[in-house]
């Protein structure tokens, strides 16, 4: 049997979790076909979820076609849940791709395609609502926005033959020395699928059906299955953390090879760290042993999180596509006896959205977002999951630091300063790529676990800078080390480097830098007088206007800060008719006075309230 895991995508109200419910229907999956107006469809299993109509959690349901096992894992359509979009593909062989046939493509559409481009990952292209009022042929639209070689899957054999042939010239000499027939045809179409090189497009409705039954096919004919076979060691990827009705962590894992049974003893890899941990149960689509290919629900791994590779270290996980989130807000619960709990509710949601990145700041709890829905999500799921009603600081962007110039300073052990490390630390701190540690002495001038100790503080303390931001692209030189043996510790060195790194980091000065998103902006060409103004108020950079006969495209950039604010204005500037699509471009230096947040733990920044924080402990 092969097995074939598919991710459905779209901009939000493209019908994706529609189409997903009438797959499971179509194939006898589910008894009863579900409805997201009526808030009872498979995937959509939170109370939000049913009641907004919107995907929030990327939801997995299979169904048997033939001798190929298909996995649906419907995703967010909404951009505030990108990051569940983002899990999803690290696990796929296929997607599709569900384009409005009455909307068209949208900006969220955009984004999506490109990333799926970008990772290599077979694309199917559904046009979905055919039967609604004001429905439209999409696909000059398709080829002008989302991929130049997308075609009509109806489209007759020799107009497909000749469009393989520009992909490939092994196909060409074949085609034009008359030796491709339609199987052959068949099998280089799905190579080419498969490689990302074509996008056949099919049409149909997902609350009709029509259509339906043609895209399983074009699924089981065209996209890559895995063999499902338990050879090899067990090699998993985690993708999605959920809970059951007692709380227990419920880990949702692609397996890669190798298989994976209930009551067996398994290591599991965060990075270079090994845990281990019994397998409980085991769930895939009835059975109770998955093998390579199955996506499983595994139960009885306490400490799994994201991201794990379980049974191998594996290869090194794959780079973030999607930017993480550039806003952050404060939350507080109503109740001020409840801020332990909130605290601890937030924390166990992080292990479900690990980006939302939940931190103590002093009395405040803090989380990441990429927009103002997940606020709402956030509310709802506290308060309906833990009891907690919260309220929220307005959002802030996440600004970052960046050095100036360059800065040295060493601490030396002085009895007469009463400084309490045995340990001499001096560092050097100027502007780099990224965040880089290196050494100008000599390696063996300190033992291992002293180096390692510092390096480690470096990253950490860099957390915090002047402003009490993170600091980036920055350089670190270890420039002078010594040890006091026996007494000098690797804690001496942890206390140590955070007053050293802070006052050459304060000698180089840092400035702040705000986070800016690249948008693309397409309205009516009678609103871009409208538009332009309102552009400049926010800050806004846009580059000159590529005018059509009725609209008119804007790109450029705009601070994070005030992305909402523009969308939210965008309707009533164009009509209700402009589409805005934005995404995070870099970080740019922020205008007027730097803005501060208020430092947690000890402050270097201090010294003398440092060294009495320390010597407290």
């Amino acid at each position: 049997m092969k097995t074939l895991n598919i991710g459905i995508l779209a901009h939000v109200d493209a019908g994706k979790t529609s189409l997903t419910e009438r797959l499971l229907f179509e194939a006898g999956a589910i008894s009863r076909l579900g409805s997201v107006d009526r808030g009872d469809t498979q995937t959509d299993s939170l109370d939000l979820e049913r009641r907004r109509g919107i995907t929030i959690r990327s939801a997995v349901a299979s169904f048997g076609a033939g001798d190929t096992r298909i996995t649906l894992i419907d995703t967010p359509g909404h951009s505030d849940f990108i990051a569940e979009v983002e899990r999803a593909l690290r696990v796929l062989d296929g997607a599709v791709l569900v384009v409005s046939a009455v909307e068209g493509v949208q900006a969220q559409t955009r984004v999506l395609m490109r990333t799926l481009r970008r990772l290599g990952i077979p694309v199917l292209i559904f046009v979905n609502k055919i039967d609604r009022t004001g429905a439209r042929d999409q696909l000059g639209d398709i080829r002008a926005k989302l991929a130049p070689r997308a075609f009509d899957a109806t489209t007759a054999l020799d107009e497909l033959a000749e469009l393989l042939a520009d992909g490939d010239d092994a196909f060409l000499e074949s085609y034009v020395e008359g030796r491709v027939d339609g199987s052959a045809c068949r099998a280089e179409l799905a190579r080419q699928v498969a490689r990302g090189m074509v996008h056949p497009v099919l049409a149909g409705s997902a609350i009709t059906g029509a259509g339906v039954a043609d895209l399983v096919t074009a699924m089981t004919e065209l996209l890559p299955a895995t063999e499902r076979t338990g050879d090899g060691p067990l090699d998993a990827t985690v993708f999605k953390i959920d809970r059951g009705r007692a709380g227990e962590k419920i880990a949702y894992a692609r397996l890669h090879s190798g298989s994976l049974a209930p009551r067996q003893r398994i290591s599991f890899y965060r990075g270079e760290t090994e845990l281990t941990g019994r397998v409980t149960a085991i769930e895939v689509a009835g059975d109770d042993v998955a093998l390579a290919g199955d996506v499983a629900k595994v139960r009885g791994l306490r400490d799994v999180r994201i991201g794990d590779r379980l049974g191998s270290p594996g290869a090194a996980a794959r780079a973030g596509v999607f930017t993480p989130p550039s806003l952050e807000t404060v939350v507080r619960p109503v109740r001020p006896g409840q801020a332990a709990a909130l605290f601890t509710a937030l924390t166990r949601l992080s292990e479900e959205d690990p980006l939302i990145d939940v931190h103590r700041r002093g009395h405040d709890v803090s989380v990441r977002l990429y927009g103002e829905v997940q606020k709402e999500v956030l509310r709802s799921m506290l308060a309906e999951g833990a009891g907690i009603d919260v309220t929220f600081e307005r959002t802030r962007p996440l600004y970052v630091e960046k050095p100036i110039g360059r800065g040295e300073a060493v601490e030396e052990l002085d009895p007469a300063q009463r400084l309490y490390f045995f340990a001499t630390v001096g560092l050097r701190v100027e502007p780099g790529t990224g965040v880089t540690f290196c050494l100008s002495v000599e390696l063996g001038s300190l033992p291992s676990a002293f180096h390692k100790a510092i390096e480690e503080t470096v990253h950490s303390t860099l957390e915090q800078g002047l402003y009490g931001w993170e600091v980036r692209d920055v350089a670190v030189t270890l420039t002078h080390t010594a040890f006091f043996s026996p007494v000098s510790a690797a804690g001496d060195f942890r206390k140590m480097t955070p007053l050293v790194l802070m006052a050459a980091l304060r000698e180089a000065g840092t400035r702040v830098h705000e986070p800016v998103h690249r948008f693309e902006l397409e309205i009516p060409a009678n609103a871009v007088s409208a538009v332009l103004p309102k552009l400049a108020d926010l800050r806004a950079v846009p580059a000159e206007p590529v005018t059509g006969p009725s609209s008119c495209t804007l790109r450029g950039t705009i601070p994070a800060a005030h992305v909402h604010e523009f969308e939210q204005a965008l309707p009533a500037l164009s009509q209700g008719e402009g589409v805005f699509f934005s995404e995070f471009a870099d970080y740019r230096p922020c205008p007027g006075p730097p803005p501060t947040r208020p430092r947690t733990g000890d402050n270097p920044l201090d010294r003398k309230e440092y060294l009495a924080q320390v010597a407290r402990r």
